[in-house]
């Protein structure tokens, strides 16, 4: 331990000899994710679990997986979570604390926002008060229920079972294990709606698809808030969304959800702050009327078929509706709300067809004038303006439209206020064209892996982060293959035999290579004598005989910086020099390939690197990202292998090879039982051929009989002893499978 982390671990009074085994690595993660501030409640909240007296694991669960939950919440989560564990302690629940605590990482993923785990420490608190028997079964399946219910679901299942099984304190366990049948029953019934953590992936597609932008999501839950529901919002952390929607009428969950990010996104591109002083509370509703048709106008302009969405969810209320005596402003601004989005509204109101002309007048003239909200807003209020608007009673059926935000974002107010939470509390909008460089990672990718002492699937328990390799110098490559001229030449001999010869004509084309003379010729008689001529006169040709793709998968680990025993490279070195050969070849026979590599450091950081894409072709830029390869850390195969099937599953060729090359067994430092990754690994391969994937390892260990058949089957592995010939027996091999 060097002596600044050793500075750092002196700070920490808990006396627990484990710990030094792996501060270290704990410190690291924390530095990175945490500020300094929140480093120093992570050390001083670790002492207030570690003073709690449960055993030596609970303060070093605290330590490693603290920084992973900060990183899908937020710092201010620390204290509160070591509050949370002292109040398991307090209320004899103390058994619960270790999987609380284990699961918490998986749960803060799951949920993504500070204000929805803030729930999940208030549930399990009310458990220890309640029902403490069944709180270690909770805490130990929360993953799973967040996997399948929304907060308010997870709420409502929990108190079913508090209520139910109160006084029969004995069956608390199997309810709380979804042993019990009305367990099982009351998750089916709590399982409805579409669950945002379902569908993110596929909405930020939806949303880069549409804008070619990336806005970080913030789900929040409707349970906890009975007085005042909240709703979707845009502010300086991201777009605010619920976390379920239930299907509206014949509109899908997952389209409300596209119809609300549209919206908010359309503010985002083309709204400007208004100062908000400038304007009564009154002017505020009617210019956010104007402003919101407007940016739908301009989104539906570049995207015709959001109107349709829309228009599916715009409420349309009827003239007249408004009962005497309330107030109706509500109601008339909706009406005016759909006649701006549907130019066939069949209203006859003088005003409202006035305005909607004049709305429509400024739009053809200038969509991106972001005066015309405010002028028209203005003038409507003045021209519309009625005394019973002042009432307490404000009608308000039919005036909600669900899929647009509450508009926060649109003002700026000159007054700080005193509550953070207040409605305007961002004030973000001035600072709308502040962005922050995008991080050169993916998104990162939660998979599932094996457990085999309980004989199921730990849910979203690997992270993988994916990232295209940096550039480093293609010359080095081209200097390698230079290296093995000799045997260049002799795989191009093997290439030349295995290329498609034959040549599949096609006939009867409207486009093709060239014309079929028979069927042109049929065609010009057919013309001659007035019948009406097959245009279909052109002809091409395939190849046939190859239909293969292939992924190259490079285990990357620290071990493959050793010089085995008789070569004088690296295993690295000659790995390049392999896969370089290999590609030059496949390149030549015209084989769809990608190479990609990985590794890991513990379950929430498995690293993988594109070096050669599927559409690439063989040249400089993937020769210089294999010149820049580099090893380090450990070899969690499972996720990595589940990662590179979702790029084979989809392709339409009628055999998809994944190739594995590796040096050693799976493995990773925060697994202690060797059998653990083995296992998970070979689920993973039967994941793979279950979806018609071929998973083939060549392994440079010279033990790898011991183990590599169990994991990938008796027939789809080849074990290379004499690892500095790998350059030559890796393409020969790649032939021979594929041949």
């Amino acid at each position: 331990m060097n002596p600044e982390t050793q500075a750092w671990r002196d700070r920490l009074q808990c006396s627990v000899r484990k710990i030094d085994d792996i501060f270290e690595d704990a410190f690291l993660q924390a530095r990175e994710l945490l500020s300094p501030e929140g480093v120093d409640a992570w050390l001083e909240n670790a002492d207030r679990v570690c003073s709690l007296g449960r055993g030596t694991e609970l303060v070093l669960i605290f330590l490693d997986e603290i920084p992973e939950v900060v990183r899908h919440s937020d710092e201010a989560i620390i204290p509160e979570v070591a509050a949370t564990c002292a109040l398991l302690s307090e209320y004899a629940a103390g058994k619960a604390i270790n999987p609380f605590l284990a699961t918490l990482p998986a749960v803060a993923r799951r949920l993504g926002s500070i204000g929805l785990l803030r729930g999940w420490l208030r549930l399990i608190e009310q458990m220890a008060k309640e029902a403490k028997e069944g709180t270690q079964l909770l805490a130990e399946r929360a993953p799973y229920l967040f996997n399948q219910l929304s907060m308010a679901g997870v709420e409502n299942w929990i108190n079913y079972g508090i209520r139910v099984y109160r006084d029969h304190p004995h069956r608390l366990p199997d309810y709380f294990s979804l042993q019990s049948a009305d367990a099982k029953a009351m998750l089916v019934k709590e399982r409805n709606g579409t669950l945002f953590m379902d569908h993110e992936r596929q909405l930020r597609l939806f949303e880069r698809a549409l804008w070619d932008l990336e806005t970080d999501f913030c789900p929040y839950s409707e349970a906890f808030d009975s007085l005042r529901k909240p709703r979707p919002h845009l502010d300086r952390l991201g777009i605010h969304l619920p976390d379920v929607y239930e299907d509206l009428g014949p509109v899908s969950g997952i389209d409300r959800y596209r119809a609300t990010i549209a919206h908010m996104m359309a503010h985002k591109i083309w709204s400007e702050p208004y100062l908000a002083d400038n304007f009564s509370t009154f002017q505020h509703i009617c210019i956010e009327v104007f402003e919101d048709a407007r940016v739908e106008h301009l989104a539906m302009r570049q995207y015709p078929g959001l109107r349709k969405l829309w228009l599916s969810m715009h409420p349309k209320p009827k003239p007249g509706s408004c009962p005497e005596g309330w107030s109706c402003i509500r109601h008339k601004l909706a009406m005016l709300s759909y006649a701006l989005l549907n130019p066939d509204h069949n209203y006859s109101d003088e005003s409202l067809l006035e305005y909607a002309a004049k709305f429509r007048a400024r739009i053809e003239a200038d969509p991106f004038d972001a005066s015309l909200s405010t002028e028209l807003g203005v003038h409507w209020l003045k021209d519309n303006h009625e005394h019973d608007f002042r009432k307490p009673k404000v009608w308000f059926e039919d005036t909600e439209v669900s899929y647009r935000d509450d508009n926060r974002y649109l003002w700026v107010f000159l007054e700080d206020v005193e509550d953070e939470d207040d409605f305007h509390s961002d004030h973000g909008a001035a600072n709308r064209g502040q962005g922050t460089d995008e991080d050169e990672l993916l998104p990162p990718q939660h998979y599932h892996e094996w457990d085999q002492s309980v004989q199921n699937y730990r849910p979203d328990w690997v992270t993988v982060y994916e990232a295209i390799q940096p550039q480093g110098d293609a010359s080095h490559i081209d200097r390698l293959l230079e290296k093995h001229k000799r045997l260049a030449k002799q795989l191009k001999q093997i290439v030349d035999l295995l290329k498609p010869q034959q040549r599949r004509r096609v006939r009867y084309q409207e486009e093709g290579d060239e014309l079929d003379l028979d069927v042109a010729i049929r065609a010009a008689i057919d013309y001659r004598i007035g019948s009406t001529p097959d245009t279909r006169i052109h002809q091409s040709h395939v190849k046939d005989g190859r239909d293969i793709a292939v992924l190259l998968l490079l285990d990357l680990s620290e071990s493959i910086n050793e010089v085995p025993q008789g070569a004088d490279s690296t295993i690295l070195q000659l790995s390049q020099e392999a896969v370089s050969l290999l590609a030059t070849a496949v390149e030549a026979l015209g084989d769809p390939f990608a190479i990609s590599g990985f590794s890991s450091n513990t379950r929430h950081e498995v690293r993988y690197a594109h070096f050669k894409g599927f559409n690439e072709c063989w040249g400089d830029e993937s020769k210089g990202r294999l010149a820049a390869m580099e090893a380090g850390h450990s070899t969690r195969m499972g996720a990595a292998l589940r990662h590179a099937g979702r790029y084979l599953e989809n392709r339409r060729e009628e055999k998809r090879l994944l190739l594995v090359l590796t040096d050693g067994e799976p493995h990773d430092i925060d697994v202690q039982d060797p059998k653990y990754l083995q296992e998970d690994t070979h689920v993973a391969v039967t994941e793979l051929d279950s979806k018609g994937i071929t998973t083939y390892c060549i392994s440079l260990d010279p033990h790898a009989d011991d183990y590599v058949a169990d994991i990938f089957g008796r027939n789809n592995y080849t074990v290379i002893d004499r690892v500095e010939r790998l350059p030559e027996k890796l393409p020969k091999l790649f032939m021979s499978l594929t041949k």
